[in-house]
């Protein structure tokens, strides 16, 4: 009764930035960004992936459909607004705390994106694969979610990069240990510090994007590695439990630079909350004012 339920759960949520999808007859399972505004991680789209990365977890990676078992075997992150994965922490939040010297709300926000990642990052105590899509810009916040995954698959010509030091600050929630785990401390700080946003391509060539798909190919390329997987998938997750056994990221050392992070970002002086609320009006540019312009239009 309890699988029965759990799977539910999983299955039957309905969210309000988030959709998911389940194919059982390979055990794919999409959670995909679907947000109506700026794309980055609003506390709604946190409260989302925390209900539903626990969801998962909960189902023990097994689901119960229709009398019969099934195994959710691949956990597929990605995104359903066009050209863009996510554009990262919710920078208006993040600026208005900051100005309000709000400590307390700053460390719960950042307290809550580590909530949210540690689980996929421990395949959510199954034994799941799991795959980021990138099909357009993942910036700063967004690049972490890209990295959480074992595989990474990016579209020729999707934008990524940590802007963070462009207003004095580091990506604070993963960013440098799971960077500096897949490739190393010296590029990791490379990344992280230059501000610059890559190409997918080069950041294939530098080993932080598995695999490179055409425009508009990504979905095709994620069956494709699936189909290739399946030949190796045991040892593959056997591989798995042992990075996580030799060097694993733990909760405690995420929380401790994100209290690095928190104390940073405190510090942040005047001329650098300029810069960020540039970037947030860019963000609402792009985002906002369209969509504000096709609702008069609409109504009228």
């Amino acid at each position: 009764m309890q699988t029965i339920s759990n799977s539910k759960q999983l299955l039957e949520t309905k969210y309000s930035e988030l959709a998911t999808r389940f194919y059982p007859q390979q055990g794919v399972l999409w959670t995909l960004f679907d947000q109506g505004e700026v794309p980055c991680f609003s506390i709604k789209l946190l409260d989302d992936l925390l209900h539903h990365h626990t969801a998962i977890q909960n189902t023990g990676g097994t689901l119960s459909l229709e009398n019969n078992t099934c195994d959710i075997r691949y956990s597929i992150m990605a995104s359903l607004t066009p050209g863009v994965f996510s554009l990262g922490g919710q920078l208006d939040l993040f600026r208005q705390l900051i100005r309000n010297k709000d400590r307390a709300a700053l460390l719960h926000y950042a307290t809550r994106c580590i909530d949210v990642l540690y689980l996929r990052i421990n395949h959510f105590n199954s034994p799941i694969t799991t795959i980021a899509l990138v099909q357009g810009d993942a910036l700063g916040g967004g690049l972490e979610a890209v990295i959480l995954s074992d595989v990474i698959i990016a579209e020729r010509g999707s934008v990524m990069g940590f802007p963070d030091i462009l207003f004095n600050l580091f990506p604070g929630m993963g960013a440098y240990s799971l960077v500096s785990r897949k490739i190393g401390t010296q590029l990791a700080e490379k990344i992280i510090l230059s501000g610059k946003m890559y190409k997918a391509e080069e950041l294939h060539e530098m080993g932080l994007v598995d695999i490179i798909a055409e425009p508009g190919q990504g979905e095709n390329a994620v069956y494709d590695y699936i189909k290739k997987q399946e030949r190796r998938a045991n040892g593959f997750q056997a591989i798995q439990r042992v990075r996580q056994r030799c060097n694993p990221v733990t909760y405690a050392e995420l929380m401790d630079v994100t209290e690095i992070w928190v104390d940073s970002a405190l510090r942040l002086t005047e001329k650098d909350l300029k810069v960020m609320d540039r970037l947030v009006r860019s963000q609402e540019k792009l985002f906002v004012q369209p969509q504000e312009q096709q609702r008069q239009l609409s109504a009228a």
